[in-house]
């Protein structure tokens, strides 16, 4: 009896230990490590990624059968793990900016040469997925590529990049209902291949690179309300070509990017109320010039180049945040 006893009492611990792990679960992304979902249709590098609802939109990139810039754009469904191709991009993009609000998505800015860097876009472009139709709007007072941009408060942000004259800080704001182009304050540090994400109404800008000065462990945020940019904790590891977003209003994960050693495998978590970076479970895939999007508590990792430089995926890979 008390043997009998003393077993049920460990089959229940082990029980309660694995339920307080998370267990195995069901549905993309339920353990604490990274699980492969549906590919993409296109193997693709240097692609912009956003979310609408239940809906992430890849857009862009340099795309593997053609070697060639692409115009494409692909939707992939949060909820049913299935992709469908959408009305392409009115130019080919790499190293483009997405951002969405208000149901519609945003892009501007990127390389538009089939092959190389040498020509950049100052394009705006608003895409209706009820139309399926993109728009043209009143193009940026800058050419860049390799930048980052948000909405805010029905305004775009689009900072850092390369523009004329290299690694920049140039902070551009859009007014969606004015439909015209402002100037913010520089972002204290210029850099490209840069990561963003809005966490409690403000924009924080992460890691990155510039030519000459390697990967960034850089962590700066803009506010606004006060129109001024705040040095926050440093990453846990140096990256450019990477993706981030946001788990939540509190909670900031970046992924990716590529050094002299190879893709980054590394995935770090940042609470924004205890001003502190954590690891999270290494990618399963190290990928940079990838897509990040969030969506219920996971994070997904998008295409992008399993080696440095002109290397494509169709990867697609999710992971639930502890």
């Amino acid at each position: 009896m008390r043997i009998a006893v003393a077993v049920a009492l460990v089959a229940a611990a082990v029980v309660a230990a694995v339920a307080f792990a998370g267990g195995s679960g069901s549905g993309a992304g339920s353990s604490s490590e990274w699980q492969a979902l549906t590919p993409s249709p296109l193997s693709r590098t240097e692609v912009a990624a956003a979310r609408i609802g239940r809906f992430a939109y890849v857009a862009g990139g340099f795309e593997e059968r053609s070697g060639h810039t692409t115009r494409a754009v692909l939707r992939y469904d949060l909820e049913a793990d299935a992709w469908k191709r959408v009305r392409s991009l009115p130019v080919g993009v790499n190293h483009t900016a997405i951002a969405a609000t208000g149901g519609r998505l945003y892009v501007t800015g990127g390389y538009t040469d089939p092959r190389d860097f040498s020509r950049r876009t100052a394009a705006l472009f608003r895409y209706d997925p009820g139309r399926d139709r993109w728009t043209r709007l009143r193009s940026a007072p800058t050419q860049r590529a390799a930048h980052t941009m948000q909405a805010i408060g029905g305004r775009l942000y689009a900072v850092g990049g390369v523009d004329d004259g290299g690694a920049t800080g140039r902070l551009e704001v859009y007014d969606i209902k004015r439909k015209r182009w402002s100037s913010g304050p520089a972002m204290p540090t210029p850099r490209e291949h840069l990561a963003s994400a809005v966490a409690r109404g403000r924009l924080h800008v992460l890691a990155g690179r510039t030519s000459g000065g390697g990967n960034f462990t850089t962590h700066e945020a803009y506010n606004p309300r006060t129109r001024r940019w705040s040095k926050l904790p440093d990453m846990r590891k140096a990256r450019g070509g990477i993706a981030g977003a946001a788990v939540d209003s509190g909670h900031i994960v970046v992924f990716g990017g590529e050094e002299g050693a190879g893709t980054i495998k590394e995935a770090e978590l940042y609470d924004v109320a205890a001003r502190r970076w954590s690891a999270l479970p290494d990618m399963r895939t190290p990928r940079h010039g990838l897509g990040g999007i969030a969506y219920r508590g996971r994070v997904y990792a998008i295409e992008g180049g399993p080696q440095p430089g002109f290397f494509f995926s169709n990867v697609l890979e999710v992971l639930r945040v502890p």
